[in-house]
């Protein structure tokens, strides 16, 4: 005998849209609006016309948004983030001669380096932990010491803590040495600022269910275009090929194999959204008091941050779980989830945490309800010591 697990009807009733499902308050998937869901009510074919011209409007759009230029293109790959991800490092990265430096701060950082790894592309890793910034200087230094470092790899916001790196002060020291630039920004990308031709930035990933609030279902890099004309053939994977795939997409507009046709006429919408809305800033900036709301809440009942204000970003933030022995983080989510509200549990290493996503569909309204929710929670928990547990 099986058993479904009872149906989720918010107490909170914020946005239109949401009304019989928990706010993801995640780093992606995350909540949507109404007229993004909307738009996967209909059905296409990935050889039509208007879906053609939907993708084409697609891959302009997000060249537009990293303030590119004629100098780059824009491929889409079906699969989540890690996919793109993968598909750049195997599609760019040296197979033998140089290395990539891979600097890590986090899981996301230690998952590209396992991904050279397995494919057999030298690496190198600057490790600073899960919640630790790395510093212009040391990534400097690791180039000066090693001329055999051809590509850097860097996240822009590292979601295992919340923290954003400074990619661009990154770049300017590894493009005055004439190595390749790679950003994750994925996590990043739609709020925080981004100027791939400004900046130096050779190759940027990003997904759709991130900042531009679409869902799940495909990924995109953005690279230089002699860099991806010179990735022929150079591929581990023949699904993963950024050229063939990037090939296939200016001959006919198509897809190599089957392509998410909702997920990618959702993110159309969301696009349009996204710009009707403000663009980047004004995405950024509701993200950015989401994320003011969310901290001080929190810090009024007791809670700690892992980060420091100078540190953290508007994305995700984390806080370290309580010590009073009647907190359980599995009863606390579940009963925040029939509340309405997802949250995420830690992804530290070293310290026990949890998170909470300030991005999506979500403003002022969602993060004061979900910080009564939080209260209501703790109350009914019978948790008063909220001093961090020691890891």
């Amino acid at each position: 005998m099986t058993t479904t697990a009872p149906r989720i009807i918010p107490t909170f009733k914020g946005p239109a849209g949401q009304e019989d499902m928990p706010y993801l308050l995640t780093p992606g998937p995350l909540t949507t609006s109404r007229s993004v869901k909307l738009t996967m009510l209909a059905d296409w074919g990935s050889r039509d016309i208007e879906f053609r011209q939907i993708v084409a409007d697609i891959r302009k759009a997000l060249v537009k948004l990293a303030n590119c230029g004629p100098a780059y293109e824009c491929v889409i790959m079906q699969g989540s983030g890690t996919f793109a991800i993968e598909a750049a490092l195997g599609s760019f990265c040296p197979s033998s001669g140089t290395k990539t430096l891979v600097v890590a701060n986090g899981a996301y950082g230690d998952r590209a380096a396992n991904i050279l790894e397995r494919i057999g592309r030298p690496c190198l890793k600057i490790d600073k932990g899960d919640s630790a910034a790395p510093s212009t200087e040391e990534v400097a230094s690791a180039l000066d010491a090693d001329p055999g470092i051809s590509h850097v790899w860097m996240i822009h916001c590292e979601t295992t803590s919340g923290i954003v790196n400074r990619i661009d002060d990154v770049a300017k020291a590894v493009k005055e040495r004439g190595r390749v630039y790679m950003v994750d920004a994925m996590s990043s990308f739609g709020a925080l600022p981004l100027d791939m031709e400004a900046s130096g930035i050779d190759v940027m990933v990003s997904s759709s269910n991130k900042c531009i609030e679409g869902v799940p279902g495909f990924s995109y890099v953005l690279v230089r275009r002699d860099m991806l004309e010179a990735s022929k053939g150079k591929c581990h994977s023949l699904v993963l090929d950024l050229f063939d795939q990037w090939r296939g997409l200016e001959a006919n507009g198509q897809f190599r194999f089957t392509p998410p046709t909702h997920a990618l006429v959702a993110f159309h919408q969301a696009l349009k959204e996204h710009e009707q809305q403000g663009g980047v800033a004004a995405r950024g900036n509701r993200y950015a008091r989401n994320a003011q709301i969310l901290i001080k809440g929190m810090q009024d009942m007791g809670f700690t941050t892992l980060l420091g204000d100078d540190e953290a970003g508007p994305i995700i933030q984390t806080f370290l779980t309580p010590r009073d022995p009647n907190f359980d983080f599995e009863q606390f989510y579940e009963s925040l989830r029939a509340r309405g509200f997802a949250i995420y549990p830690g992804k530290l290493t070293k310290r026990p945490s949890f998170r909470i996503g300030t991005i999506g569909q979500i403003d002022d309204k969602v993060m004061n309800a979900v910080l009564e929710a939080i209260g209501d929670v703790l109350r009914e928990m019978k948790v008063t010591d909220l001093v961090p547990l020691e890891a």
